[in-house]
């Protein structure tokens, strides 16, 4: 705030509360160099919800002490960590290679939104919205969000998830969708086999891109079981 907003400021405290009001003449100097000098850095109020009269205002609406500018500065500074706490530094859209442009947009667009003069930039949250109903089509299409071209160039990186599908298209068991009795992986996980030092112990695992013959085995049964209750 500049002096003539202070002083604006002072004339709106004083119908509030009497108390802040300076009838000589050196004295109403003195209160507007200290009030102006502490407060010079606070906007009297930003497009985006900040207002010093409405925080003096509160302020002395539910304090009996007489208003000080630490009482619009602290209201202020609150205001400011809470905007930058929600903002996320957009890319910047100068040169990446040009370190000072970069830093200063940065700085530019983080000081702008603890101003209060810009809004803080949030990252979209997912929505549970209805889906566009072309994706809808393509995914009952191609039965994935995975497109198949795509499904094949990832095979070879890989190579468990491209035989599990290869199995299941085919109509074979899914043995990932079992437990493996002999390396214990879980349903979903790769079987795993064990990696043995030279001294015959075991030095870890490493997962396999088929499946352990018992899990086929036990996937196997499972399957022909839901034949049966079907």
């Amino acid at each position: 705030m500049d002096r003539r907003e202070i002083a604006a400021l002072l004339a709106y405290l004083g119908r509030l509360d009497p108390r802040t009001i300076r009838t000589d003449q050196g004295e109403a100097r003195d209160q507007l160099a200290q009030w102006h000098e502490l407060l010079g850095d606070v906007p009297m109020a930003t497009a985006h919800g900040w207002d010093a009269r409405a925080a003096a205002r509160q302020h002395i609406r539910i304090s009996p002490y007489q208003i000080l500018p630490a009482d619009i500065a602290r209201p202020w500074e609150s205001y400011r960590r809470e905007r930058l706490g929600r903002h996320t530094d957009p890319t910047p859209s100068v040169d990446p290679d040009d370190q000072a442009a970069w830093t200063a947009e940065l700085v530019g667009t983080r000081r702008a939104v603890g101003t209060g003069s810009a809004q803080p930039a949030q990252y979209r949250a997912i929505t549970s919205g209805r889906r566009d109903p072309e994706l809808e089509a393509r995914l009952r299409e191609d039965g994935s969000c995975i497109p198949p071209a795509v499904r094949t160039t990832l095979a070879p990186y890989r190579p468990a998830r491209a035989a599990r599908e290869a199995a299941v298209s085919q109509g074979q068991p899914d043995a990932l969708g079992v437990r493996c009795e002999w390396c214990l992986a879980q349903a979903g996980e790769p079987c795993r086999r064990r990696r043995i030092g030279p001294d015959d112990g075991a030095r870890g695992t490493a997962p396999r891109a088929t499946p352990h013959p018992s899990r086929l085995d036990l996937a196997a049964a499972r399957q022909a079981q839901q034949h049966a209750l079907a």
